[in-house]
């Protein structure tokens, strides 16, 4: 018995050690850095013929996530109430992921799994209102989903009330002139835009359930397969097992940036870098750890290589990152150039 006490207390100790905060790599141009970053008009130059699935966008994955421990935060931490997503828009960041819980008075609260991330809808939509007022020639793209399964590890929405669709559009209601209205018409999908017919405006991509699938016809039509993970034009292999399998998502994310920059410019592509599990937190799959590159720091890398090393990408579509780093998010912008 004392053999199995001493076994057991073994393995926790493993389990411990790989479940405590482990370094990634130091913050750099690639990672953690977003603070650093300042485009807040990057669009401005930009012809208003331009379609919006021909512009390489720098993206956050879990957008507002910035509480809830290792397992769950994606972000720097700017602020709650939406002072981290406010931050991110100052930064160049222009598409967004928000998650929702369906909460009591028929409201939206934000979360990631079962942890609420101190912000709601309202903010959100506040933060969006004010950067877009004082940035007219910008544009915001969310991808907006129902966080909760009411499964263990994730929230459950508060019963008695209206459906997700219905409280979304009370939302939009509230805010006439915040979304590109095309976008937010649930019974008929829109094409994708020029950046003239959408500046001052957020585009809804997707509006997806909480186990994946897309709610009734809002977003863009092209969108209408984007099902949980990856899909057509979606890449977002989100299941990283190991410290070790980080290489094999820097592929999945090199090979879809390669498809994306030689593809049709009238086609949207969205690139996650992000990826998670126990034994991968977040923040090593961003930024690398136990000697292995972080995603962040490859895409830099990458990004900045010439035809010497490999054909150069000329189009990232819209690269969905954790952790992003001022350096990588001016690079992804200067594509647009």
């Amino acid at each position: 018995m004392k053999r199995l006490h001493v076994a057991l207390a073994g393995v926790c100790a493993v389990v411990v050690g790989l479940l405590a905060p482990q370094p990634a790599f130091a913050a750099d141009a690639s990672y953690r850095t977003l603070g650093a970053a300042n485009n807040p008009d990057w669009m401005g130059p930009l012809a208003d013929t331009t379609s919006l699935a021909a512009l390489s966008i720098p993206g956050t994955h879990e957008t507002m996530s910035i509480h809830g421990g290792i397992l769950t935060q994606t972000q720097e931490n700017f602020g709650d109430s939406g002072g981290t997503l406010a931050r991110q828009l100052t930064a160049g960041i222009r598409m967004i992921d928000v998650r929702a819980r369906v909460n009591s008075g028929n409201t939206f609260t934000i979360h990631h799994g079962a942890s609420y991330q101190n912000a709601n809808f309202d903010d959100v939509l506040g933060r969006l209102s004010g950067f877009l007022a004082a940035h007219p020639r910008e544009t915001v793209v969310m991808r907006l989903k129902q966080e909760c399964t009411g499964e263990f590890g994730s929230c459950t929405d508060v019963g008695g009330q209206r459906s997700f669709a219905d409280i979304f559009d009370m939302y939009a209601g509230r805010h006439p002139n915040l979304f590109w209205q095309p976008s937010v018409n649930r019974s008929a999908a829109a094409a994708t835009p020029t950046l003239g017919a959408i500046r001052g405006r957020v585009v809804l991509a997707v509006m997806h359930g909480p186990r994946g699938g897309a709610i009734e016809r809002y977003g863009l039509a092209q969108f209408a397969g984007w099902d949980d993970g990856s899909s057509t034009y979606v890449q977002d292999e989100y299941t990283v097992p190991n410290v070790g399998a980080i290489a094999t998502k820097r592929d999945q994310v090199r090979r879809f940036l390669d498809v994306t920059s030689a593809g049709d410019p009238a086609t949207m592509y969205v690139n996650f870098a992000s990826g998670s599990s126990v034994f991968a937190q977040p923040q090593q799959v961003a930024g690398g750890a136990f000697g292995v590159q972080g995603v962040n720091p490859f895409l830099l890398t990458y990004l900045n290589e010439g035809p010497e090393v490999h054909t150069p990408v000329v189009r990232t579509g819209m690269l969905m990152l954790d952790f992003p780093g001022s350096g990588l998010i001016s690079k992804v912008i200067s594509l647009n150039r």
